[in-house]
Protein backbone atom coordinates (compact mmCIF):
# COMPACT_ATOMS: atom_id res chain seq x y z
CA UNK A 1 0.00 0.00 0.00
CA UNK A 2 2.77 2.37 0.31
CA UNK A 3 4.41 1.88 -2.75
CA UNK A 4 1.20 2.27 -4.47
CA UNK A 5 0.72 5.97 -2.67
CA UNK A 6 4.26 6.83 -3.17
CA UNK A 7 3.82 5.95 -7.25
CA UNK A 8 0.24 8.32 -6.83
CA UNK A 9 1.87 11.18 -5.39
CA UNK A 10 4.64 10.93 -7.97
CA UNK A 11 1.56 11.07 -10.40
CA UNK A 12 0.77 14.21 -9.38
CA UNK A 13 4.05 15.94 -8.97
CA UNK A 14 3.67 14.98 -12.64
CA UNK A 15 0.59 16.97 -13.79
CA UNK A 16 1.53 19.66 -11.24
CA UNK A 17 4.62 20.13 -13.79
CA UNK A 18 1.88 21.10 -16.43
CA UNK A 19 0.87 24.43 -14.40
CA UNK A 20 3.73 26.10 -15.21
CA UNK A 21 6.57 27.54 -14.08
CA UNK A 22 5.07 30.84 -12.51
CA UNK A 23 2.09 29.00 -11.41
CA UNK A 24 4.47 26.76 -9.13
CA UNK A 25 6.25 29.76 -7.82
CA UNK A 26 3.33 31.34 -6.69
CA UNK A 27 2.29 28.36 -4.70
CA UNK A 28 5.72 26.86 -3.82
CA UNK A 29 5.52 28.32 0.13
CA UNK A 30 1.94 26.78 0.91
CA UNK A 31 2.22 23.58 -0.89
CA UNK A 32 3.53 21.36 0.97
CA UNK A 33 2.67 20.64 4.76
CA UNK A 34 4.51 19.61 7.67
CA UNK A 35 4.69 15.70 6.80
CA UNK A 36 6.13 16.48 3.27
CA UNK A 37 2.36 15.95 1.86
CA UNK A 38 2.01 17.77 -1.41
CA UNK A 39 -1.55 17.61 -1.87
CA UNK A 40 -4.07 19.94 -1.50
CA UNK A 41 -6.78 20.12 1.02
CA UNK A 42 -10.41 20.42 -0.18
CA UNK A 43 -13.34 22.35 1.29
CA UNK A 44 -16.72 22.33 -0.22
CA UNK A 45 -19.01 24.38 0.33
CA UNK A 46 -22.42 22.90 -1.04
CA UNK A 47 -25.84 25.40 -0.31
CA UNK A 48 -29.67 24.06 -0.57
CA UNK A 49 -31.85 25.75 -2.95
CA UNK A 50 -29.69 28.68 -4.03
CA UNK A 51 -30.57 30.44 -6.80
CA UNK A 52 -27.41 31.55 -8.96
CA UNK A 53 -28.42 35.52 -8.79
CA UNK A 54 -28.21 36.10 -5.01
CA UNK A 55 -24.13 35.96 -4.27
CA UNK A 56 -24.61 39.95 -3.89
CA UNK A 57 -26.41 38.74 -0.62
CA UNK A 58 -23.40 36.78 0.44
CA UNK A 59 -20.50 40.06 -0.22
CA UNK A 60 -17.54 38.14 1.92
CA UNK A 61 -17.90 35.23 0.42
CA UNK A 62 -18.14 36.52 -3.08
CA UNK A 63 -14.83 38.39 -2.16
CA UNK A 64 -13.31 35.65 -0.70
CA UNK A 65 -14.11 32.69 -3.11
CA UNK A 66 -15.02 34.30 -6.43
CA UNK A 67 -13.28 37.57 -6.02
CA UNK A 68 -10.41 35.46 -5.42
CA UNK A 69 -11.02 32.52 -7.78
CA UNK A 70 -12.40 30.97 -11.18
CA UNK A 71 -16.25 32.26 -11.50
CA UNK A 72 -17.89 29.45 -13.93
CA UNK A 73 -20.49 31.63 -15.11
CA UNK A 74 -22.44 29.07 -16.59
CA UNK A 75 -22.73 26.02 -13.78
CA UNK A 76 -25.80 23.84 -13.36
CA UNK A 77 -26.60 20.95 -11.34
CA UNK A 78 -27.45 18.28 -13.93
CA UNK A 79 -30.97 17.24 -12.08
CA UNK A 80 -32.24 20.18 -10.15
CA UNK A 81 -33.36 18.40 -7.01
CA UNK A 82 -31.40 17.37 -4.08
CA UNK A 83 -31.26 14.17 -3.61
CA UNK A 84 -30.11 13.19 -7.08
CA UNK A 85 -27.92 16.45 -7.14
CA UNK A 86 -25.84 15.79 -3.95
CA UNK A 87 -25.38 12.28 -5.43
CA UNK A 88 -23.92 13.69 -8.51
CA UNK A 89 -21.89 15.93 -6.74
CA UNK A 90 -19.98 12.95 -4.35
CA UNK A 91 -20.32 10.59 -6.85
CA UNK A 92 -19.55 12.92 -10.73
CA UNK A 93 -22.34 10.65 -12.20
CA UNK A 94 -25.71 11.90 -13.69
CA UNK A 95 -28.62 10.45 -11.78
CA UNK A 96 -29.53 7.81 -14.60
CA UNK A 97 -25.55 6.37 -14.04
CA UNK A 98 -25.88 6.94 -9.95
CA UNK A 99 -29.68 5.46 -9.74
CA UNK A 100 -30.53 8.26 -7.26
CA UNK A 101 -33.62 9.71 -9.26
CA UNK A 102 -35.52 11.55 -6.78
CA UNK A 103 -35.68 12.74 -2.89
CA UNK A 104 -37.46 9.50 -1.72
CA UNK A 105 -35.11 6.49 -3.32
CA UNK A 106 -31.81 7.64 -2.68
CA UNK A 107 -29.49 4.67 -3.34
CA UNK A 108 -26.06 5.13 -1.32
CA UNK A 109 -23.89 1.18 -3.08
CA UNK A 110 -21.91 3.96 -4.99
CA UNK A 111 -18.73 5.35 -3.87
CA UNK A 112 -17.98 8.78 -3.29
CA UNK A 113 -14.92 10.89 -3.39
CA UNK A 114 -14.98 10.82 0.44
CA UNK A 115 -15.04 7.27 0.17
CA UNK A 116 -11.61 7.60 -2.15
CA UNK A 117 -10.08 10.22 -0.39
CA UNK A 118 -10.59 8.42 3.18
CA UNK A 119 -8.97 5.30 1.75
CA UNK A 120 -6.03 7.44 0.33
CA UNK A 121 -5.02 8.85 3.96
CA UNK A 122 -7.20 12.18 3.85
CA UNK A 123 -9.25 13.69 7.47
CA UNK A 124 -12.65 13.77 6.30
CA UNK A 125 -15.15 15.72 7.85
CA UNK A 126 -18.59 16.64 7.10
CA UNK A 127 -20.58 19.43 8.47
CA UNK A 128 -24.33 19.69 7.96
CA UNK A 129 -26.52 18.06 5.49
CA UNK A 130 -25.54 14.31 4.06
CA UNK A 131 -28.64 13.12 2.32
CA UNK A 132 -32.55 14.01 2.56
CA UNK A 133 -33.60 10.24 3.62
CA UNK A 134 -29.97 9.65 5.26
CA UNK A 135 -30.90 8.98 9.33
CA UNK A 136 -28.46 11.30 10.35
CA UNK A 137 -25.96 8.69 12.46
CA UNK A 138 -22.18 9.25 11.22
CA UNK A 139 -21.24 7.44 7.70
CA UNK A 140 -17.59 5.42 8.00
CA UNK A 141 -16.27 7.30 5.30
CA UNK A 142 -16.37 10.34 7.27
CA UNK A 143 -13.73 10.73 10.47
CA UNK A 144 -16.01 13.93 11.40
CA UNK A 145 -19.46 14.05 11.31
CA UNK A 146 -21.98 16.99 12.32
CA UNK A 147 -25.19 16.19 10.91
CA UNK A 148 -28.97 16.33 11.42
CA UNK A 149 -31.63 13.45 10.34
CA UNK A 150 -33.61 12.83 7.21
CA UNK A 151 -33.33 16.18 5.32
CA UNK A 152 -34.74 17.90 8.45
CA UNK A 153 -34.41 22.10 7.85
CA UNK A 154 -34.68 23.29 10.82
CA UNK A 155 -33.31 26.68 11.58
CA UNK A 156 -33.82 26.82 15.36
CA UNK A 157 -33.32 24.57 17.87
CA UNK A 158 -31.40 22.14 15.74
CA UNK A 159 -30.95 18.66 16.49
CA UNK A 160 -27.74 17.21 15.51
CA UNK A 161 -25.83 14.47 15.36
CA UNK A 162 -22.34 15.39 16.53
CA UNK A 163 -19.61 12.36 15.81
CA UNK A 164 -22.89 10.16 17.02
CA UNK A 165 -23.98 12.01 19.94
CA UNK A 166 -27.28 13.09 19.11
CA UNK A 167 -27.38 16.91 20.77
CA UNK A 168 -30.59 19.19 20.90
CA UNK A 169 -29.29 22.90 20.67
CA UNK A 170 -31.71 24.86 22.47
CA UNK A 171 -31.79 28.72 22.19
CA UNK A 172 -28.98 28.40 19.12
CA UNK A 173 -29.31 29.18 15.35
CA UNK A 174 -28.11 26.43 13.03
CA UNK A 175 -25.83 28.33 11.09
CA UNK A 176 -24.02 29.61 13.87
CA UNK A 177 -24.21 26.05 15.60
CA UNK A 178 -22.10 24.86 12.40
CA UNK A 179 -20.06 27.74 12.06
CA UNK A 180 -18.73 27.05 15.66
CA UNK A 181 -18.07 23.06 14.63
CA UNK A 182 -16.34 24.19 11.16
CA UNK A 183 -13.71 26.04 13.22
CA UNK A 184 -13.32 22.66 15.75
CA UNK A 185 -12.72 20.32 12.68
CA UNK A 186 -10.21 22.91 11.23
CA UNK A 187 -8.17 23.53 14.52
CA UNK A 188 -8.31 18.90 14.49
CA UNK A 189 -7.53 18.97 11.28
CA UNK A 190 -4.65 20.94 11.33
CA UNK A 191 -3.00 19.25 14.27
CA UNK A 192 -2.76 16.16 11.71
CA UNK A 193 -0.24 14.60 9.07
CA UNK A 194 -2.52 14.29 6.09
CA UNK A 195 -4.42 17.01 3.98
CA UNK A 196 -8.45 16.67 5.00
CA UNK A 197 -11.68 17.21 2.96
CA UNK A 198 -14.54 19.41 4.51
CA UNK A 199 -18.08 19.00 2.88
CA UNK A 200 -19.98 22.10 4.82
CA UNK A 201 -23.65 21.30 3.25
CA UNK A 202 -25.82 24.33 5.13
CA UNK A 203 -29.84 23.66 5.26
CA UNK A 204 -29.72 27.59 4.11
CA UNK A 205 -31.73 28.97 2.50
CA UNK A 206 -33.49 25.77 1.95
CA UNK A 207 -37.58 26.79 3.04
CA UNK A 208 -38.95 27.07 6.08
CA UNK A 209 -36.08 29.54 5.18
CA UNK A 210 -35.81 31.17 9.24
CA UNK A 211 -33.54 33.85 9.48
CA UNK A 212 -31.05 34.34 12.23
CA UNK A 213 -32.66 36.77 14.73
CA UNK A 214 -30.14 39.55 14.04
CA UNK A 215 -31.32 39.55 10.75
CA UNK A 216 -35.02 39.43 10.80
CA UNK A 217 -35.27 42.91 10.86
CA UNK A 218 -33.01 44.06 8.25
CA UNK A 219 -34.11 46.41 5.92
CA UNK A 220 -34.35 44.44 2.57
CA UNK A 221 -35.12 45.42 -0.92
CA UNK A 222 -35.91 42.43 -2.79
CA UNK A 223 -34.88 41.64 -5.85
CA UNK A 224 -36.63 43.17 -9.14
CA UNK A 225 -39.05 39.99 -10.74
CA UNK A 226 -37.36 38.81 -13.91
CA UNK A 227 -39.20 39.68 -17.01
CA UNK A 228 -40.37 35.84 -16.74
CA UNK A 229 -42.46 36.32 -13.53
CA UNK A 230 -45.83 35.33 -13.83
CA UNK A 231 -45.35 34.73 -17.78
CA UNK A 232 -48.87 35.28 -19.10
CA UNK A 233 -48.04 33.96 -22.82
CA UNK A 234 -47.02 30.03 -22.29
CA UNK A 235 -48.92 28.68 -25.14
CA UNK A 236 -45.64 27.95 -26.73
CA UNK A 237 -44.72 26.02 -23.81
CA UNK A 238 -45.07 22.40 -22.84
CA UNK A 239 -48.66 21.04 -22.17
CA UNK A 240 -47.36 20.22 -18.49
CA UNK A 241 -46.57 24.35 -17.98
CA UNK A 242 -49.28 25.66 -20.20
CA UNK A 243 -52.01 23.85 -18.26
CA UNK A 244 -51.08 25.86 -15.14
CA UNK A 245 -53.25 28.77 -13.92
CA UNK A 246 -51.17 32.55 -13.43
CA UNK A 247 -50.03 33.42 -9.86
CA UNK A 248 -52.60 34.77 -7.70
CA UNK A 249 -52.19 37.85 -5.50
CA UNK A 250 -51.83 36.14 -2.31
CA UNK A 251 -49.65 33.42 -4.07
CA UNK A 252 -47.28 36.35 -5.10
CA UNK A 253 -47.03 37.60 -1.81
CA UNK A 254 -46.34 34.21 -0.33
CA UNK A 255 -43.52 33.93 -2.48
CA UNK A 256 -42.17 37.91 -1.83
CA UNK A 257 -42.23 37.07 1.91
CA UNK A 258 -40.20 33.52 0.99
CA UNK A 259 -37.96 35.30 -1.29
CA UNK A 260 -37.07 37.81 1.18
CA UNK A 261 -36.53 34.97 3.88
CA UNK A 262 -34.13 33.35 1.46
CA UNK A 263 -32.24 35.75 1.33
CA UNK A 264 -32.30 36.89 4.72
CA UNK A 265 -30.76 33.63 5.80
CA UNK A 266 -27.74 33.71 3.32
CA UNK A 267 -26.17 36.82 6.13
CA UNK A 268 -25.50 34.46 8.59
CA UNK A 269 -24.09 32.04 6.30
CA UNK A 270 -22.10 34.76 4.67
CA UNK A 271 -20.16 35.49 8.17
CA UNK A 272 -19.99 31.57 8.75
CA UNK A 273 -17.59 31.01 5.29
CA UNK A 274 -15.86 34.37 6.25
CA UNK A 275 -14.65 33.18 9.67
CA UNK A 276 -14.11 29.48 8.37
CA UNK A 277 -11.56 31.09 5.15
CA UNK A 278 -10.18 33.09 8.37
CA UNK A 279 -9.36 30.34 10.31
CA UNK A 280 -8.07 28.65 7.54
CA UNK A 281 -6.14 31.69 6.40
CA UNK A 282 -4.77 32.47 10.05
CA UNK A 283 -3.46 28.64 10.25
CA UNK A 284 -1.48 28.92 7.28
CA UNK A 285 -4.04 26.56 5.24
CA UNK A 286 -5.95 28.59 3.02
CA UNK A 287 -3.77 28.98 -0.38
CA UNK A 288 -3.13 24.93 -0.46
CA UNK A 289 -6.65 24.84 0.33
CA UNK A 290 -8.90 24.00 -3.22
CA UNK A 291 -12.47 26.03 -1.72
CA UNK A 292 -15.38 25.39 -3.71
CA UNK A 293 -18.42 26.72 -3.46
CA UNK A 294 -21.86 25.83 -5.25
CA UNK A 295 -25.63 24.85 -4.78
CA UNK A 296 -27.72 21.67 -5.37
CA UNK A 297 -30.25 23.78 -7.79
CA UNK A 298 -32.00 26.52 -7.78
CA UNK A 299 -35.67 27.84 -6.69
CA UNK A 300 -38.17 29.62 -8.66
CA UNK A 301 -39.89 32.46 -7.08
CA UNK A 302 -42.70 33.00 -9.47
CA UNK A 303 -40.75 32.84 -12.70
CA UNK A 304 -42.97 30.74 -15.27
CA UNK A 305 -45.80 30.27 -13.11
CA UNK A 306 -43.62 28.28 -10.96
CA UNK A 307 -42.50 28.08 -7.08
CA UNK A 308 -40.63 24.56 -7.21
CA UNK A 309 -37.59 23.57 -8.78
CA UNK A 310 -37.11 20.20 -11.07
CA UNK A 311 -37.12 21.74 -14.25
CA UNK A 312 -34.83 22.39 -17.34
CA UNK A 313 -35.57 26.15 -16.83
CA UNK A 314 -32.47 28.49 -15.52
CA UNK A 315 -34.02 29.07 -12.26
CA UNK A 316 -34.07 25.70 -11.47
CA UNK A 317 -30.94 24.31 -12.78
CA UNK A 318 -28.50 27.15 -12.85
CA UNK A 319 -26.65 27.80 -9.82
CA UNK A 320 -23.81 29.57 -8.36
CA UNK A 321 -20.00 28.02 -9.04
CA UNK A 322 -16.94 29.42 -8.06
CA UNK A 323 -13.39 27.58 -6.95
CA UNK A 324 -10.55 29.52 -5.47
CA UNK A 325 -7.32 27.53 -5.42
CA UNK A 326 -4.00 30.00 -6.41
CA UNK A 327 -1.72 27.39 -7.09
CA UNK A 328 -3.78 26.60 -10.40
CA UNK A 329 -5.79 29.82 -10.32
CA UNK A 330 -3.16 32.60 -9.65
CA UNK A 331 -5.16 35.11 -11.43
CA UNK A 332 -8.94 35.45 -10.92
CA UNK A 333 -11.11 35.30 -13.87
CA UNK A 334 -14.62 34.21 -15.10
CA UNK A 335 -14.93 30.97 -17.55
CA UNK A 336 -17.61 30.68 -19.79
CA UNK A 337 -17.99 27.80 -20.29
CA UNK A 338 -20.46 25.13 -19.50
CA UNK A 339 -19.75 22.98 -16.08
CA UNK A 340 -21.76 21.05 -13.44
CA UNK A 341 -21.46 19.75 -10.17
CA UNK A 342 -20.62 15.96 -11.83
CA UNK A 343 -17.50 18.48 -12.45
CA UNK A 344 -16.45 18.45 -8.68
CA UNK A 345 -15.45 15.13 -7.90
CA UNK A 346 -13.35 14.44 -10.70
CA UNK A 347 -11.53 17.75 -10.40
CA UNK A 348 -10.52 16.46 -6.77
CA UNK A 349 -9.38 12.79 -8.09
CA UNK A 350 -7.11 14.72 -10.08
CA UNK A 351 -5.59 17.46 -7.46
CA UNK A 352 -5.51 14.56 -4.87
CA UNK A 353 -3.45 12.54 -7.77
CA UNK A 354 -6.10 9.85 -7.71
CA UNK A 355 -7.19 8.08 -10.70
CA UNK A 356 -10.67 9.15 -11.71
CA UNK A 357 -13.31 5.98 -11.52
CA UNK A 358 -14.61 4.72 -14.50
CA UNK A 359 -18.08 5.30 -14.21
CA UNK A 360 -17.47 9.08 -13.47
CA UNK A 361 -19.40 11.40 -16.34
CA UNK A 362 -18.11 14.35 -15.31
CA UNK A 363 -14.34 16.21 -16.05
CA UNK A 364 -11.78 18.13 -14.15
CA UNK A 365 -11.62 21.38 -13.94
CA UNK A 366 -8.05 21.68 -13.54
CA UNK A 367 -7.72 23.08 -17.08
CA UNK A 368 -10.49 25.56 -16.96
CA UNK A 369 -8.44 27.43 -13.30
CA UNK A 370 -5.95 28.09 -15.81
CA UNK A 371 -7.64 29.64 -17.75
CA UNK A 372 -6.41 28.34 -20.67
CA UNK A 373 -8.38 29.45 -23.90
CA UNK A 374 -7.87 26.31 -25.43
CA UNK A 375 -8.29 24.09 -22.85
CA UNK A 376 -10.44 20.71 -24.66
CA UNK A 377 -13.61 20.83 -23.01
CA UNK A 378 -17.27 18.95 -23.94
CA UNK A 379 -19.22 20.96 -25.75
CA UNK A 380 -22.49 20.50 -23.66
CA UNK A 381 -23.84 18.78 -20.62
CA UNK A 382 -27.13 16.82 -20.02
CA UNK A 383 -30.01 17.79 -17.41
CA UNK A 384 -32.48 15.43 -16.67
CA UNK A 385 -35.38 14.60 -14.30
CA UNK A 386 -37.83 12.43 -13.26
CA UNK A 387 -41.23 14.38 -11.88
CA UNK A 388 -44.56 13.27 -11.99
CA UNK A 389 -45.48 15.43 -14.87
CA UNK A 390 -43.16 13.53 -17.21
CA UNK A 391 -39.87 12.65 -17.58
CA UNK A 392 -37.69 15.37 -19.14
CA UNK A 393 -33.55 15.60 -20.31
CA UNK A 394 -32.31 18.80 -22.09
CA UNK A 395 -28.97 19.55 -23.74
CA UNK A 396 -27.07 22.48 -22.40
CA UNK A 397 -24.06 24.47 -23.74
CA UNK A 398 -24.52 27.41 -21.69
CA UNK A 399 -25.81 29.78 -24.44
CA UNK A 400 -28.30 27.16 -26.34
CA UNK A 401 -31.01 24.58 -24.66
CA UNK A 402 -32.92 22.38 -25.65
CA UNK A 403 -35.55 20.41 -24.13
CA UNK A 404 -37.81 16.95 -24.27
CA UNK A 405 -40.25 16.36 -22.01
CA UNK A 406 -41.76 12.54 -22.54
CA UNK A 407 -45.19 12.61 -24.43
CA UNK A 408 -45.01 16.86 -24.84
CA UNK A 409 -43.51 19.66 -26.45
CA UNK A 410 -40.08 20.25 -27.13
CA UNK A 411 -38.57 23.21 -26.38
CA UNK A 412 -35.48 25.37 -27.20
CA UNK A 413 -33.70 28.51 -26.50
CA UNK A 414 -31.05 31.00 -27.26
CA UNK A 415 -30.23 32.38 -23.93
CA UNK A 416 -28.08 34.95 -25.44
CA UNK A 417 -31.28 36.75 -27.69
CA UNK A 418 -33.51 34.93 -25.19
CA UNK A 419 -32.14 34.79 -21.39
CA UNK A 420 -35.68 34.29 -19.42
CA UNK A 421 -36.88 31.64 -21.69
CA UNK A 422 -39.68 33.22 -23.18
CA UNK A 423 -40.27 32.40 -26.53
CA UNK A 424 -39.81 28.91 -27.43
CA UNK A 425 -37.56 28.68 -30.79
CA UNK A 426 -38.31 25.17 -30.87
CA UNK A 427 -39.85 25.88 -34.91
CA UNK A 428 -37.94 28.47 -35.60
CA UNK A 429 -36.69 27.95 -39.20
CA UNK A 430 -33.50 29.61 -38.35
CA UNK A 431 -32.54 27.23 -35.43
CA UNK A 432 -33.33 23.79 -37.21
CA UNK A 433 -29.43 23.06 -37.87
CA UNK A 434 -28.48 23.32 -34.49
CA UNK A 435 -31.50 21.91 -33.00
CA UNK A 436 -31.32 18.85 -35.18
CA UNK A 437 -27.09 18.60 -34.26
CA UNK A 438 -28.27 19.33 -30.37
CA UNK A 439 -31.25 16.54 -30.13
CA UNK A 440 -28.49 13.96 -31.53
CA UNK A 441 -26.34 15.07 -28.75
CA UNK A 442 -28.97 14.13 -26.26
CA UNK A 443 -30.23 11.23 -27.61
CA UNK A 444 -25.90 10.06 -27.23
CA UNK A 445 -26.43 10.45 -23.67
CA UNK A 446 -29.40 9.11 -23.59
CA UNK A 447 -28.64 6.68 -24.68
CA UNK A 448 -26.64 5.33 -21.51
CA UNK A 449 -29.87 6.03 -19.72
CA UNK A 450 -30.58 3.22 -17.20
CA UNK A 451 -33.91 4.15 -15.57
CA UNK A 452 -36.54 6.40 -17.47
CA UNK A 453 -39.69 6.41 -14.90
CA UNK A 454 -39.60 7.99 -11.49
CA UNK A 455 -41.90 9.95 -9.11
CA UNK A 456 -42.22 13.34 -8.72
CA UNK A 457 -39.97 14.62 -5.80
CA UNK A 458 -40.16 18.33 -5.81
Amino acid sequence: MKSEKITRRDFLRISMLAVGSASLTACAAPFMNASGDERPNFLIILTDDQRYDTMQYMPLTKARIFDEGVTFNHGYATTPLCGPSRRSLLTGMYAHTHGTLDNANEDFTEKTFIDYLKEEGYYTGLVGKYANTWKGDPRPEFDYWVSFANGESRYNNPGLNVNGEWIRFQDRYITNVFGEYLLDFVEKADKKSDPFCLFFSPNAPHEPAVPADQDKLTDLILPERLPNFNEEDVSDKPNWLSKDPTLTDEDIADLDEFKRAQILTLFSLDRVIDALLTQLEDKGLLNNTVVIFLSDNGKFWGEHRRATKNSAYEEATRIPFAVRYPPRAPTPHAEERAVANIDIAPTLYQLAGIPIPAKVDGESLAGLLQNKSKENWREGILIEGWPGRGVYAAYHTGNYVYVETAGDKSEFYDLQKDPYQMDNAIDNPEYQPLIEQMRGKLAELRSQNINSTGEDGE
